[in-house]
């Protein structure tokens, strides 16, 4: 190339070396991934429950993930570790410590009394907020700790409610009392006992199973001899179902009243027609109360909820607008804000006491109708009144 040509070539590549630059494309935004961990009963006799917990958790998580939550300055993606406790308080411990060593920030859960409270000891310790969205024993919230909240009612709530039924609406002068030994069970078979006394119904008789057992035939042929109006059993419906059913193979013509944990639908099935006209409890509004976006939004994916699945989506939104107020998904930050929710939720609006516990919780009272548990009045500040 003559030399002339080479100069003007070198003169145009410095030229292009010294014009404009395209700046260099911006780093992208960190995302944070925000780990909540669910446990409560995947297998057993209660699954059919857990699972509904579990299904109400992931809707709540599913939404939150849809509105590309900012936090901190960060994308926040949200996640689910979902693990099977079985309704046992050592698996259940079990299962605390595996979700604590994953780091999780929050726990939505337990099911059953008798697991979240050994289980909140772990959480406790490791600093990680813990909220029930169905465990209703006092003790839970009694002990002092902080970050273990409910998002439903308890059993010295909920006693007194089915309590006041059975002496008010069932007429009954002598009851039956039967316990699975649980934390839930005992605990609210007790309260029932001291409200019915208060009420000056006679107890004729106290029993004790497990929340294992099958067979009652012999629990019952003693309850029978002493002619109850009502038998009021606390326990699960994985139990109070077979109990009924073997109550009238036997004879037994008292009616029976149960707590939260056997007011399902699916006690028409494990009773089958001995279950008509049975009446239960729940600690807190019947989930055909809940909101009309929330069960259509759950109906969509899930179908029909079973029990709790409310209450739990509801825990769930709690911690994560703890997240939004506090700016953070570091739970020594976002549990404080916890105790200042006021959430406008599928359960009406959520707020807590100094305990954790859910503040002005109302108590439903259902029957079983056509295989069906229908709600028929709410227990509000020591009264009962029509369900509306």
């Amino acid at each position: 190339m003559p030399r002339r040509r080479l100069i003007a070539f070198a003169l145009l590549l410095a030229a292009a070396a010294c014009g404009p630059k395209t700046p260099p494309a911006p780093p992208a935004p960190r995302q944070t991934v925000v780990t909540l961990g669910v446990a409560g009963p995947l297998t057993g006799p209660i699954a059919h429950q857990g699972k509904d917990d579990e299904n109400g958790v992931a809707l709540a998580i599913a939404q939150a993930n849809a509105k590309h939550l900012v936090i901190g300055g960060a994308p926040v993606t949200f996640r689910m570790m979902s693990e099977d406790d079985q309704g046992d308080p050592k698996i259940g411990t079990t299962v605390a410590q595996k979700l604590v060593d994953a780091h999780v920030a929050a726990v939505i859960g337990h099911l059953n009394s008798g697991v979240t409270i050994p289980a909140s000891e772990i959480y406790n310790k490791a600093g990680i907020p813990v909220i029930t969205g169905s465990a209703t024993s006092p003790e839970l919230t009694e002990r002092g700790m902080n970050g273990v909240f409910r998002t439903i009612g308890r059993d010295d709530q909920q006693g007194p409610a089915i309590a006041a039924y059975v002496a008010g609406e069932m007429k009954a002068k002598k009851v039956a009392i039967v316990d699975d030994k649980t934390a839930y069970g005992e605990g609210l078979a007790n309260e029932v006992e001291k409200a019915l006394r208060k009420a000056g119904v006679e107890i004729v008789s106290r029993e004790r199973t497990t929340d294992k057992e099958t067979d009652f035939k012999a629990i019952l042929t003693r309850i029978k001899a002493k002619g109850p109006d009502v038998v009021f059993h606390g326990g699960m419906d994985a139990t109070a179902g077979p109990m009924m059913k073997q109550a009238r193979e036997l004879g037994l013509k008292a009616a029976f009243a149960f707590g939260d944990g056997a007011c399902t639908d699916e006690m028409a099935q494990l009773s089958g027609s001995s279950g008509e006209g049975l009446a239960c409890s729940q600690a807190g509004l019947p989930a055909a109360s809940a909101t009309q976006e929330f069960r259509d939004a759950f109906t969509a994916k899930y179908g029909e909820t079973k029990l709790y699945a409310p209450f739990f989506y509801d825990a769930t939104n709690v911690v994560i607008d703890s997240m939004i107020r506090a700016d953070s998904v570091d739970p020594p930050r976002f549990a404080p804000e916890m105790y200042r929710t006021v959430l406008h939720g599928a359960t009406g609006i959520v707020t807590f006491d100094a305990k954790g516990d859910r503040r002005d919780a109302e108590m439903t009272i259902f029957r079983m109708k056509d295989g069906k548990i229908v709600p028929v009045m709410i227990y509000r500040q020591g009264k009962l009144e029509p369900f509306r």
